[in-house]
């Protein structure tokens, strides 16, 4: 979907991929068919957004068969739908039983991080709608945060540098833009933006900068004016924002709260959870890596507790637990309800529907296309909300030379 902001910006939402489990090519373009186009119908829209994540895998097809790169293009076209962003945080193996702190593997001292990461770029120059402005993907904040010694520090400087000059070149080439925020993450090198103005200070602010994730910064406590006015100091824009939610216990010390978390600690995905001592605006940080380690007593349970589990935007679980919504309608406000949009790709990424509690999981195909909906049209709403004005959707673009339907996309 696109929207126009006040300052003439056209703001693009999608949802993000990574909530299907699709490793391979011919298994994303079965998850347009089986789940984006029914969200776009659901949601009774022309044109839809959505954040493509590819593995490692499907970027090699695809960057070794440029035939592929059009077919899936067209495939989107022929289902009203459009991809400007990549999500290429997760390496590859992003279902598997276990996930944890694997995610953040190879990071950004790793050679293998830069090559998917210019890989990624490539393809989605091929992907881009032709009046799109320009592209994004996101990428890690660097890397877990151990060990993290200056050798390693320089490493990941030196690929920042090169993935800088790596996007030029292939603007050059292209004719097309496309930029990589580096998304600041709970427990990692970055996980708050005070850590992102020290780290990546410097970079070209024309080829790189943030994905602002509004689950990690309630998470981490921040204020999103302050937050935003840090980055803006820094020379670091917003290429893009994943819109999130965390999970909130106002009073973790309650028994039925803990009994409720308790619901939400799953053994696939890290739950970084965070208290501000002292209250949210000044008060000190303090976490632990994951939920099962807060409940078994390794947080202060003297102020509320926000866990990195990104919760479905429309709807609050039972209480006594709560979202982060009202922290990302904050931002959403600073983000594009002012004079200027800081941001032009919002992305909903809740990639969780699969390890919610038993009793809020989507039961079918059916129900996770109706959550996903959900969450979009509340994006949506607030976005109307903040006078953004939903634009007239473009009329499908010619198909660039695509194969014969039946014929294996390789």
């Amino acid at each position: 979907m696109r929207f126009r902001h006040n300052d003439g910006t056209t703001v693009h939402l999608a949802y993000c991929s990574n909530v299907h489990q699709a490793e391979d090519l011919d298994g994303v373009v079965a998850q347009l068919a089986s789940h984006t186009e029914p969200v776009r119908h659901t949601l009774g829209a022309d044109l839809l957004g959505i954040g493509l994540w590819l593995a490692r895998d499907v970027v090699t097809e695809l960057s070794e068969h440029p035939d592929a790169v059009r077919r899936l293009r067209a495939e989107l076209t022929t289902r009203g739908l459009e991809t400007v962003t990549l999500n290429a945080f997760p390496y590859g193996g992003f279902h598997r039983e276990v996930v944890k702190k694997d995610v953040y593997l190879p990071d950004w001292t790793d050679p293998a991080r830069l090559r998917y990461t210019v890989d990624c770029a490539r393809v989605l120059t091929g992907l881009l709608p032709d009046d799109a402005r320009r592209g994004s993907v996101s990428t890690l904040p660097l890397a877990w945060r151990a060990p993290w010694p200056t050798a390693a520090r320089d490493a990941a400087r030196r690929a920042t540098d090169q993935l800088a000059s790596e996007l030029a070149r292939l603007e050059n080439e292209t004719g097309r833009a496309v930029r990589v925020g580096f998304e600041p993450e709970p427990g990692c090198v970055v996980e708050n933006t005070v850590q992102a103005a020290r780290e990546l200070g410097g970079v070209d602010p024309e080829r790189l900068g943030i994905c602002l994730d509004t689950c990690h910064l309630a998470v981490q406590f921040e204020e999103p004016a302050q937050a935003l006015r840090r980055l803006a100091d820094a020379g670091l824009p917003v290429v893009k924002v994943q819109a999130s939610s965390a999970l909130q216990a106002d009073d973790p010390a309650d028994p039925e709260a803990r009994r409720a978390l308790a619901r939400f600690a799953e053994p696939r995905f890290l739950h970084q959870t965070r208290t501000a001592t002292g209250g949210a605006v000044t008060g000190a940080v303090t976490g632990v890596d994951d939920l099962p380690d807060a409940l078994a007593g390794g947080l202060d349970s003297g102020s509320a507790w926000r866990v990195h589990f990104h919760a479905p935007l429309h709807a609050d679980p039972e209480p006594p637990l709560r979202t982060t919504a009202p922290e990302l309608t904050a931002a959403l406000r600073e983000l594009v309800g002012g004079p200027r949009a800081l941001t032009d790709h919002i992305e909903v990424e809740t990639y969780t529907w699969s390890v919610l509690p038993a009793h809020l999981r989507p039961k079918d195909r059916a129900g996770l296309v109706a959550g996903l909906a959900a969450e979009l049209a509340w994006t949506r709403d607030r976005f109307e909300d903040l006078g953004l004005k939903s634009l007239p959707q473009p009329l499908p673009q010619p198909l660039p030379q695509s194969l014969p339907r039946k014929e294996r996309l390789s």
